[in-house]
């Protein structure tokens, strides 16, 4: 396949702490690129900037948005106060992946979402979270488990798909196992969205645009099952490549 073939896909940075001299870093997970490589496209790192108009300029450039995994998300876009175990939040990283949520989302342009980026773009369409899943939804699953007591690429529990969705068609199943690594959810689900996948305790874990453009999401981490636990996966972004092409 030759690089002209290859779609160009923005993934945003993330605020990775200070390098030994005290500097600021921002970096991506190498997982991501990984999959996204593997997948027939090339990784276009979107930094975090108070210049949206770079971000756009970036964006433009893309044939396809990946939002990733990262901080919770500030309750403030959805009319919230912050709960007592909010997260940390990045004001930052918020406002990069909302515009661009918001844009490919009126573009028609592919975005996929995943972990955070599920959450990102439900907040960014007009939907809201679950701030902390212990204090404020009854479930007897840790869906923080794969950050405590798990390996990143254990299967922690199974995800029930809608039959009609595009995802149950692309991973040729209607059940498969995913790890867990959250502790925020889908509160409520934004217009023009629909749920795909729920967790054994009803937790909406993917949802798809209900357009006819290449809009979905997954609260799981595919990125880290795909070349190990669980290889149906890797067609999810096999599919999502797939729309970022002419």
């Amino acid at each position: 396949m030759t690089d002209h073939a290859r779609p160009l896909i923005g993934i945003t940075a993330m605020h990775s702490g200070a390098s030994a001299d005290g500097r600021e870093l921002q970096a991506v997970r190498p997982t991501y690129l990984r999959a996204i490589e593997a997948a027939g496209g090339i990784p276009l790192i979107i930094y975090l900037t108070d210049d949206l108009s770079a971000v756009r300029a970036l964006y433009d450039r893309c044939a396809g948005i990946l939002l990733p995994g990262g901080d919770d998300v500030d309750p403030a876009y959805y009319g919230e106060a912050p709960h007592p175990q909010l997260g940390p939040v990045d004001p930052q990283r918020d406002a990069v992946e909302i515009a661009l949520a918001r844009w490919a989302a009126a573009d028609g342009k592919p975005l996929l979402g995943i972990c955070r980026g599920l959450q990102v773009i439900n907040v960014a369409l007009g939907g809201s979270l679950y701030q902390d899943i212990p204090s404020q939804f009854e479930t007897t699953i840790d869906h923080r488990a794969n950050t405590r007591t798990r390996a990143w690429t254990e299967l922690t529990h199974p995800l029930t798909i809608t039959a009609s969705s595009r995802l149950a068609t692309v991973l040729a199943a209607e059940q498969i196992g995913c790890n867990t690594m959250h502790h925020q959810a889908i509160k409520i689900l934004a217009p023009g969205l629909r749920p795909v996948a729920y967790a054994p305790d009803g937790i909406i874990e993917a949802f798809e645009t209900t357009g006819d453009h290449y809009l979905l999401a997954v609260q799981c981490h595919p990125e880290h099952l795909w070349d190990s636990s669980e290889p149906r996966w890797q067609a999810l972004f096999a599919d999502f490549i797939a729309a970022c092409r002419p």
